[in-house]
């Protein structure tokens, strides 16, 4: 039996909105197929070129965060490109992470901002500063942002958007230490420092995300910005979760190898955060973990258990396992809502570790989407300290954890059971009308679901015992849940 206790009076802090954010790079079949099928497209339902299957789909996960158009993509992406009549657009080769392909600018800056609308998503924007330049990130913020009748203001109505877009968060760069230039720390703190200072005077406003990486580069970073930490509110970070082995076939070892990687994360998170007080003063800076996720072996050319077999569109399985990484990692962030700002799963749809998946007319949703709905009642509510005390795993550490929040009137507790065959009884002490009850399980933990099968892993009621003071219910192997009660 594992006892699982909210301890309402030791509260956290606020849950953003923002640390359940999603991105949206321009890879294989992410943006092109995935999000976009264009205006003209008869096979597929559309609206204003955009797959509706995926729209509603967003709506309901939620998403309230979108980052684009990269990624290693950003620092190739030219922003003019992608305004005017769409067939007045130039065809360019889009590059990241390899990957070279046609691009016909199809999702411009309107498109990717209109889809954000569409779908309730505050926009990140990631600038050029690999192969673009200051004045152009400029005219890109001041193109979305002013509200004056400049050029680029009148430019802007034009082509459909008389308001200003008010776009706050703007990355200047991205993985500058690699595929964005391969700086170093330094030079790349100077490039901040001079983007960042132009684009302040073009929107004093705007929320501009500095370019990390690992701790020593962070220390070096943030020891050149030292006297001009100003210019910095987010400091990016990415942590991809390689050590899992297959996707598919992977063993009881490496099935929770993935779950320790992703228990890792909170340590980075904490790591940065001692590198920034070391330099801050009393700014806060946030932790902007703008990319994270599983990453198997068979979708990338690197790292371990690489077998030389990846595939040439970074699709991978997507499983129950990864739903459940996903679970472990979103507790991180509540325990830690408070040095996190942001966060982005990578990907939205069909690379990497995607809640959805498309293939021609066909769409369906992964594991890690009925997660990330369960975790829906935590968007914006207060997170509080959480108890757990039960049996452990074969490899250590807790079979069974939890998160708990409340807002209005209503307390959330999400469940992870991590073991990976054996089921177990929980006792969760709290009082209260049961509002809802809901678990994500299935048979197997590489269990995904598929076209042929789409349902195969899905939300199932879950069955809750009332008793004085305590609701008693069996949680399923490698399983999540969420009960929520009216306080």
């Amino acid at each position: 039996m594992t006892t699982i206790s909210p301890v309402l009076s030791k509260p956290i802090g606020t849950v953003s909105p923002r640390l359940y954010g999603h991105f949206a790079e321009h890879l294989g079949r992410c943006c092109y197929d995935g999000l976009w099928v264009g205006p003209k497209n008869q096979d597929v339902p559309q609206t204003r070129g955009f797959r509706q299957d995926v729209v509603d789909a967003l709506k309901a996960m939620p998403t309230p965060l979108l980052r684009w158009p990269g990624g290693c993509y950003a620092d190739h992406y030219h922003w003019r490109d992608g305004i005017g009549a769409p067939e007045q657009r130039p065809v360019r080769l889009g590059l990241s992470c390899g990957l070279a392909v046609e691009d016909d600018n199809g999702i411009g800056t309107h498109e990717f901002l209109d889809l954000c609308e569409m779908i309730g998503a505050e926009p990140y924007l990631a600038g050029n500063m690999g192969s673009g330049s200051v004045q152009e990130m400029c005219d890109w913020v001041e193109y979305c942002n002013t509200s004056r009748k400049t050029n680029l203001g009148l430019e802007r109505a034009k082509n459909g958007r008389e308001q200003p877009y008010k776009v706050k968060l703007w990355g200047v760069g991205n993985e500058n230490w690699g595929c964005g230039g391969n700086y170093s720390a330094e030079s790349y703190a100077l490039e901040y420092r001079r983007y960042a200072t132009m684009l302040r005077h073009v929107d004093e406003k705007a929320e501009l995300v500095v370019c990390g990486f690992d701790d020593h580069w962070n220390r070096r970073l943030m020891e050149t910005l030292r006297h001009h930490i100003g210019l910095v509110d987010h400091i990016s970070i990415h942590r991809y979760w390689i050590h899992g082995g297959p996707g598919i076939d992977f063993s009881e070892q490496q099935y929770y190898r993935l779950l320790e990687e992703a228990d890792d994360t909170e340590r980075f998170i904490v790591t940065t955060q001692e590198i920034l007080d070391g330099v801050r003063g009393t700014r806060n800076i946030g932790i902007a973990l703008d990319e994270w996720g599983v990453w198997h072996p068979e979708s990338r050319p690197w790292g371990p258990d690489n077998a030389g077999t990846m595939t040439d569109n970074y699709e991978q399985a997507c499983t129950v396992r990864d739903a459940i990484a996903t679970a472990a990692v979103l507790e991180v962030f509540h325990r830690q809502c408070n040095l996190l700002s942001l966060a982005n799963l990578a990907q939205i749809v069909n690379v990497l570790h995607a809640p959805i998946l498309t293939n021609g007319k066909a769409m369906w949703v992964t594991p890690t989407y009925y997660v990330l709905q369960l975790h829906a009642p935590h968007v914006g509510a207060e997170a509080v300290r959480t108890d757990a005390y039960g049996p452990v795993l074969p490899v250590g550490g807790k079979a069974v954890t939890a998160t708990s929040s409340r807002k209005e009137g209503q307390i959330a507790v999400t469940i992870t059971n991590r073991h990976l065959s054996e089921a177990q009884e929980i006792n969760l002490k709290l009082s209260g009308e049961i509002v809802s009850a809901r678990v994500m399980t299935s048979d197997a933990a590489n269990a995904e679901n598929s076209a042929t099968r789409p349902n195969r892993v899905q939300l199932e009621n879950l069955e809750v015992k009332t008793e004085p003071e305590q609701l008693l219910f069996t949680l399923p192997a490698h399983s999540v849940a969420t009960v929520i009660v009216a306080s």
